[in-house]
């Protein structure tokens, strides 16, 4: 690691001296983040924000540099000098006298000392670098290279000291006549101005804005913005800080506004584009924060940072492609951009892409070896692929970067069988107790915690923890089963209208017939999916959201349910499916909850094939009150008698869709397959009108990817007894499941 450090500071000196202040920033910037306390990247890091003209930005690094070793007397130096460049003389004053106290000594800080403390005849503005340089007849470009005397120039005009950058523009074509960025700006600087000095407060109050918003004072820097921004109405500057302070008091539509005002008075400002384009993204509002982002780069083409927002914005839109693609660009301007190759490899990861997740997953470890956020994911995406050694191993890495990752725990938990001499279970049970823990964490705390102690045979603390951690979920989710029964009702409202509906045009043809495989989570619906999809006309599709997305307006009365509406929904589900179908006649979709739209999916597709799995309620009930869910979804199972009451709806409803449909459902039960498996899979096989094939006897062998609560256990061989498990807590569990139907 040492080496790594070494070799990165060294080429990042080398380009700084030669003048490529961005790959130098770059450089510096890996380091800091493999040792954000590093005090000569630091050091150096803010001697580059001070020769770009970004003394404000550069204290921070002077001063993290100076904390980490005060012995070094260039560290203090270099912060001194950065005070009183920004005019900060008091400061300045204070730091030479501890600078004093702390034994560091020289004529450097001799100087200083006469520097701050010679009598004041005249008040007179500190000399700038471009006066000094112009009084003593000298030009810019004797000590400055020609970028940075540009750049200098730029941040002059910002800084509101145009004579200054006057100076260096005028410098600048009398060695280069024709340079187009001095000629432009100089043209910029001559025409007629309005009063300057009352359109842009002075540079002094606004670095004690940005301080105030950088120390958090968040609810002084939004009252003392909003008086400048009374006084000097034209400076977009005093806008986005006053818009990034509302947006840090969670302000967003205050924040919005402000930003908008930044851009109006600037149209270029691409920095402010992207602070709205967050902003709209954190309303919710991704297709207008996507427009945004757009206009940012039209001004800003190589903005890295921009594309990167642009990448979170789709993927929460469900755009996973096009979110990769703009990671990727977002790469491309910054190397070693570790959170972009983390979201990227996260996106990859949900489409499966499973060995360029991991790939990308170590990229962004490399570039930030502490981010134990990376290694937890890189541990998921390991498990998906089956490598149990490799998940742990990334698991318990995240761990050892930050002991109290809840996630973690929970990944990890998953994954061992404990005794009872581990010590994680200590870890865990002292991060339960610990007051700070918030909701979210100590929710999947308690589901490793309730884990470990079933593995070892405690069973009254494993239910104990298994109900507290679902009572805090119901909390987080706030969760009501009334929301479901409304769901139900309008189901059962709807199903007679759909019945009615004569489907007068012809419906298209596909080459791609869908398997629904319905049922309650935890049936064994994940088994029987991976037993047909071993065949090989078979593509296993999973858990697909596009029906849900597709009937959901349809269900809750927005749009009317016609033929035409019918047939869309067809052509809709039929394209998508198209599209991951690996050229396979069939395709399935194991969304469970499709049960509830089984007259639509009559309906709409004739020739679909429907599986129900059914297992004991009562097993089916346990395992899914004792599973952490990450999707949202399945909200009921966090509360036993929600879960009860749930399994009641679902069984009413599938009763009266066997009434109606009974020809086009297949019921399978799932204790029955595991009894006798070759017997109820080859009825299966056969059902599905397609060839016996012996592969479908080997569903462990099956080397698609699983991403359900089940991925472990269908790649073991299909085993016997399963449903009785939940018998081992039917004295905690009390008589909650007696209003469950009988099997």
């Amino acid at each position: 690691m040492e080496e790594i450090i070494q070799e990165a500071l060294s080429k990042g000196v080398e380009m700084h001296v030669a003048g490529e202040f961005d790959l130098a920033s770059q450089l510096y910037g890996s380091v800091i983040k493999l040792d954000p306390n590093h005090a000569d990247a630091n050091h150096n890091m803010g001697l580059l924000k001070v020769d770009t003209g970004e003394a404000l930005e550069a204290l921070p690094y002077l001063q993290t540099a100076l904390q980490a070793d005060t012995s070094v007397a260039q560290f203090w130096l270099s912060y001194i000098k950065a005070l009183i460049q920004l005019d900060r003389m008091d400061e300045a004053s204070t730091v030479l006298s501890l600078a004093k106290e702390s034994g560091v000594e020289g004529e450097e800080f001799l100087e200083l000392h006469q520097q701050l403390n010679e009598p004041t005849v005249k008040v007179e503005p500190v000399q700038s670098e471009a006066d000094t340089l112009s009084q003593s007849k000298q030009n810019i470009l004797d000590t400055l290279n020609l970028d940075k005397a540009l750049r200098l120039a730029k941040n002059k005009v910002k800084e509101g000291s145009p004579e200054e950058a006057k100076c260096i523009y005028q410098d600048i074509l009398e060695k280069f006549p024709k340079n187009k960025k001095a000629q432009k700006g100089l043209t910029a600087l001559n025409r007629p101005q309005h009063s300057p000095a009352a359109q842009n407060p002075p540079k002094e109050t606004i670095d004690q804005l940005i301080n105030l918003y950088n120390q958090g004072q968040l609810p002084t820097a939004v009252e003392q913005a909003k008086v400048l921004t009374q006084q000097y109405p034209d400076t977009f500057i005093v806008w986005n800080i006053l818009g990034a302070a509302h947006k840090g008091l969670g302000q967003l539509d205050e924040a919005v506004e402000c930003y908008r005002q930044a851009i109006t008075i600037k149209p270029d400002y691409a920095e402010g584009y992207n602070n709205l384009g967050a902003t709209l993204h954190n309303q919710g509002k991704l297709r207008e924060a996507v427009e945004v982002y757009n206009k940012a780069l039209s001004f800003k083409s190589n903005y890295a940072e921009v594309f990167y927002n642009m990448g979170v914005t789709l993927q929460e839109q469900g755009k996973l492609d096009e979110a990769i693609e703009a990671y990727k660009k977002a790469i491309s301007f910054k190397s070693n951009y570790a959170e972009a190759y983390d979201n990227m490899a996260t996106a990859l990861r949900h489409l499966d892409k499973q060995d360029e997740a991991i790939e990308a997953y170590n990229k962004s470890i490399k570039f930030a070896p502490k981010n134990s956020s990376a290694y937890n994911n890189l541990g998921i995406s390991l498990e998906d692929k089956y490598k149990t050694d490799d998940a742990i191993e990334a698991f318990r890495q995240a761990l050892s970067l930050k002991p109290n990752f809840a996630e973690a725990h929970r990944n990890l938990s998953s994954l061992i069988k404990y005794k009872p001499e581990d010590s994680q279970i200590d870890t865990v049970y002292k991060l339960l107790v610990r007051p700070d823990i918030n909701d979210e964490d100590r929710c999947q705390l308690s589901y490793a915690y309730a884990k470990m102690k079933e593995d070892i045979g405690e069973l009254d603390q494993a239910f104990k923890y298994y109900v507290h951690g679902g009572m805090i979920q119901k909390k987080l989710l706030s969760y009501d089963l009334k929301q479901d029964k409304k769901i139900f009702d309008q189901v059962r409202i709807h199903a007679p209208q759909i019945n009615e509906i004569s489907i007068n045009q012809s419906r298209k043809v596909t080459a791609h017939t869908p398997i629904f495989i319905i049922g309650m989570p935890r049936s064994g619906t994940t088994l029987v999916e991976q037993i047909i999809s071993s065949h090989s006309r078979v593509h296993g599709a999973g858990e697909l959201p596009h029906l849900n997305y597709l009937v959901e307006k349809l269900i809750n009365g927005e749009k009317e349910i016609n033929s035409d509406t019918i047939l869309s929904l067809r052509s809709a589900y039929l394209s998508k499916i198209e599209k991951i179908s690996e050229h396979k006649q069939f395709i399935t979709d194991k969304m469970t909850n499709n049960f509830l739209y089984i007259p639509l999916i009559v309906k709409s597709f004739p020739e679909a094939k429907i599986i129900h799995v059914k297992r004991n309620p009562a097993a089916t009930c346990w395992s899914n009150f004792k599973h952490y869910f990450s999707k949202k979804g399945i909200s009921y199972s966090y509360d036993l008698n929600d879960i009860v009451g749930y399994y009641k709806m679902y069984d009413d409803l599938m009763k009266i869709w066997d009434q109606h449909f009974g020809s086009k459902i297949y019921h399978l039960d799932y204790d029955r397959l595991t009894l006798e498996q070759e017997i109820e899979t080859r009825k299966l096989i056969e059902h599905l009108v397609l060839d016996w094939e012996d592969a479908c006897l080997s569903p462990h062998e099956n080397n698609r990817i699983v991403r359900t609560a089940s991925k472990h256990q269908v790649k073991a061989k299909v085993y016997k007894g399963s449903s009785q498990a939940w018998l081992r807590y039917k004295t905690f569990i009390g008589s909650v499941f007696h209003d469950l139907p009988e099997c």
